[in-house]
This record gives structure tokens, sequence and C-alpha cells, in this order.
């Protein structure tokens, strides 16, 4: 890491002078103990960790988005990328579109849908790509060397700029946000918020950029965007600050009893949604990748039941259907599949 980047982080107060940290103590059990059976785990059931066939991506209907263009829509492209339509701005989050969200493993972690990169051909002009971190399952080399002709807007969390002036981004057009720092865009409040999570795409540069969580605000619409992470009081932080929200775009999938301090189970999801006060919550982070041990389906079914259980407003959209806010999408179309 350049003598700049460590200058710059040392602004941060979440940066201890080696690594970034979390708000609360966060640790993953897995140790020459657990590793063994971990190991074993890997090869039970593998079937039911992914579909048997492709999920399909709904094309992109460039007339609707376009459509009454002062009315929110969203697009989920399954796991956590999002297409958001905000006061007319287009914004893209974490838009790792690739078919491997292994690429430097010797074993790859396949996409659940086909030629997936190819919806990035179909979008509009983008006004703004916005990156949670730097982990491989949301930032892809692929995707962003599709996506540079249609950006110029970058905004990321602290040191993950490093990385996109690696791919020749120019650094004019990146913007790094540290927790709860804000900018003004298009009209829209564009906030940065904490998430329990970690950091680092290689072994020499773990938590050597922030992870975090994004808040969109206009002058009719709230929106958060959870990020990856753990359950913990940033959730009603969050929420006291900034909500309440029209959408609340939760991580839910990916998790296990080793490493719950950095994924939620479904049923915090659910939690944390009504932690921060959202009205709809949508569940993201899975129908993607099989990145855990869980059967795919096991998150999106917990989820449901377990905002049945707790009242909670939820929309579950297929992937590539376009969203807004009195639509809610309920049907459960997983069901379909095996």
């Amino acid at each position: 890491m350049k003598r700049k980047h460590k200058l710059l982080y040392a602004r941060s107060k979440n940066w201890n002078g080696k690594v970034f940290e979390n708000l609360s103590e966060t640790t993953m059990d897995i140790n020459l103990r657990t590793l063994p059976s971990l190991m074993r785990a890997q090869f039970k059931d593998r079937q039911l960790r992914a579909p048997q066939k492709p999920i399909p991506i709904i094309p992109f209907d460039e007339e609707k988005w376009n459509s009454e263009p002062e009315k929110p829509k969203f697009v989920w492209y399954g796991h956590s990328v999002l297409f958001l339509k905000l006061n007319g701005k287009n914004l893209l989050i974490d838009p790792m579109l690739g078919s491997d969200a292994s690429p430097i493993a010797p074993i790859k972690t396949t996409r659940f849908s086909e030629n997936s990169l190819d919806v990035i051909d179909m979008l509009p002009k983008i006004d703004a790509v916005l990156f949670t971190h730097d982990h491989y399952d949301h930032i892809d080399l692929k995707s962003l060397r599709k996506l540079i002709p249609k950006v110029d807007k970058w905004f990321v969390g602290l040191g993950i700029g490093r990385h996109l002036e690696r791919w020749k981004i120019p650094s004019s057009q990146i913007t790094e946000f540290d927790w709860w720092q804000e900018l003004e865009f298009e009209g829209v409040t564009i906030a940065y918020t904490p998430s329990r999570h970690f950091s680092g795409r290689g072994p020499f540069d773990r938590a050597q950029s922030l992870w975090g969580g994004w808040v969109f605000i206009t002058n009719n619409h709230r929106v958060y965007w959870s990020g990856d992470g753990g359950f913990g009081s940033h959730f009603k932080d969050v929420g006291a600050k900034y909500g309440p929200f029209d959408w609340g775009f939760m991580e839910n999938g990916q998790y296990n009893k080793l490493w719950h301090a950095i994924h939620n189970y479904p049923e915090e999801a659910i939690q944390a949604a009504q932690d921060a006060n959202v009205n709809v919550a949508v569940p993201v982070h899975w129908g993607g990748f099989a990145l855990a041990l869980h059967p795919w389906k096991e998150s999106i079914e917990r989820f449901t039941a377990a905002a049945s259980n707790k009242k909670q407003k939820i929309s579950t959209p297929k992937i590539g259907s376009i969203n807004e806010l009195e639509k809610t999408a309920d049907e459960q179309w997983w069901e379909e599949l095996v």
C-alpha cells in the first residue's frame, strides 16, 4: 500500500494504524480445529446448494425504466447487484455480473444465471456506480471493464479507490467515503454507513479498505442498502439517523455458524430491517452464488417465514424485473425451481 493511502486512512477513526476495524468485536471461528469438518461439509449435499437449471434473467425493459422518471424503481440482478433509479438518476450498486465469484481460487464459484455480463450491454447510461466493499463477489474486473465506458462517477468505501486506480479509472472520478460521510449528488444525498464485516482481495490486504452500506435520500424518498455484515446495533443507529426508509435491501444469505459475526441469519435480516425502520424489506446477497453450505433456497424461505412472524412487509422480485414502490413483488418464484 502506498504512503498516500495510509495518510488518508489515518484521518479515519475506524483505522487503527494498521487495519480498519468493526464497531464491535468481530471474529470468525475458522481454525485448525474447525477446518477439517468444514472441508468435509463442502462435499455433502452439493446438489442442494445451487439450482439444477440456471435462474433466468428477465431482459431489461428500457422503455418501462424511463417511463415516469420521477418514480423510484429498481432491478435486482441476483446476489448483491442492484440497479436503482432515484430522483431520475441511474445508480448501480455492487455490479459484480461475472460468472465466477472465486477467480483466484482453484475451484470455481459459478453464478446461478447464465450470460449475466450481457446485462451491462443492455443498461442505459449510469450516473454513478457504488461499491460496498472489495470482495470478489462484489467487485469483478470483467464487469468493471464493460462498465467503464458507461460511468464517470464511482463512489466507494475508503481504500477501494486504489483498486479502481490500478484498473485505469482516473482518481478524479472516484470518491472515497468513511462511515457516516455524506455527499450531495444530483439531488440525492448519499451516505456511507457502518456494517459488521471485513475486506480484502488477497492474503496481504485484509482490512486494508473499508466495508459498509449506503443510504440514499431525496426530498420524497429514502432507501437503505445494508451491505454485507452480521447483526449489530448499527442498524438502529442508521434508522435513527436516516430512517424511516421506503425500501431496505437487506443482506440475506451465505451465513454459517462459523462466520455468524459477518453474515446475518435470515431472521436477523428481518430484525435488522425493523431496527432500521424499513417499510419494505428486499432480500439480497442470495440467488447468485453458493458461498456457504446451506441449500440455495434456505435463506429466502427463512426470510419470508421470519417476515410473516414479525409482520414485516417484504418484496421478493424475480431477477431482472423492474419494481416500483406501490407494486410490491410477493411471488415465490423460487418454488418453481429445483
